[in-house]
């Protein structure tokens, strides 16, 4: 299923930069957060959005804070700023298509981000978080609402446990997955391939099943 649509967007007010993938009869969308350090051209992100495309998930990969703002440690860490750029994402997408089905992919400070976000709005459909930090969404985990996927490197021994914690505070349907033999970043060999599969088994489930009838690709 080859991509349609993709472009470079640029999101207001805060004007991050994003790039927007739709492809044939998409019927949702996937939202991206990187984690610390990263970008939007995450390798790995982008690796898991392709997978995603071809699954039939409209994907957008965006920068969380502009290039001044990233030049700040402060910021880069700021998990209550990270979701507010996160949900001026969500309706700037939902402008665009309001009747998609909307789910977070956070990776590492994104996934915290992805959790906080989530539990202020109710439009996100589908979270999966991948060597997240959900441990940082804090007070934030109690009041998440949509089904969220944690997926953890099996020789990610404290990030393991720090999901552990985080997994037992959340109250909705929820799924802890250890892959074997991963370390945080999953470079070794198989690896995020097993959390594409993960990741698109559970937006399947939550998401496309949700609004199957979708079909329009337009984006103003």
């Amino acid at each position: 299923m080859a991509p349609i649509d993709s472009r470079e967007v640029r999101i207001m007010p805060s004007g991050l930069e994003g790039s927007l993938t739709i492809p044939t009869e998409a019927a949702a969308v996937v939202v991206f957060a990187h984690g610390s350090g990263s970008s939007r051209r995450s390798p790995r992100n982008v690796y898991v959005a392709a997978a995603l495309q071809k699954a039939g998930f409209a994907t957008l990969l965006f920068d969380l804070l502009t290039a001044a703002e990233e030049r700040s440690r402060e910021k880069v860490f700021d998990i209550p700023l990270l979701a507010s750029r996160l949900l001026e994402t969500t309706e700037w997408i939902k402008r665009q298509k309001p009747d998609w089905p909307l789910g977070y992919f956070g990776a590492s400070t994104g996934a915290a981000a992805a959790l906080v976000a989530g539990a202020s709005n109710q439009q996100v459909g589908a979270i999966v978080s991948r060597g997240g930090r959900p441990d940082l969404a804090a007070n934030a985990l109690e009041r998440v609402m949509a089904p969220t996927l944690l997926i953890v490197g099996g020789n990610d021994e404290i990030v393991i446990e720090l999901n552990r914690q985080a997994y037992a505070r959340l109250r909705c349907e929820k799924k802890l997955t250890i892959v074997p033999g991963a370390t945080h970043l999953f470079e070794e060999p198989g690896t995020l391939d097993e959390v594409v599969r993960l990741a698109t088994q559970w937006f399947t489930k939550h998401l496309a099943a949700a609004n199957s009838g979708a079909r329009s690709n337009h984006v103003h």
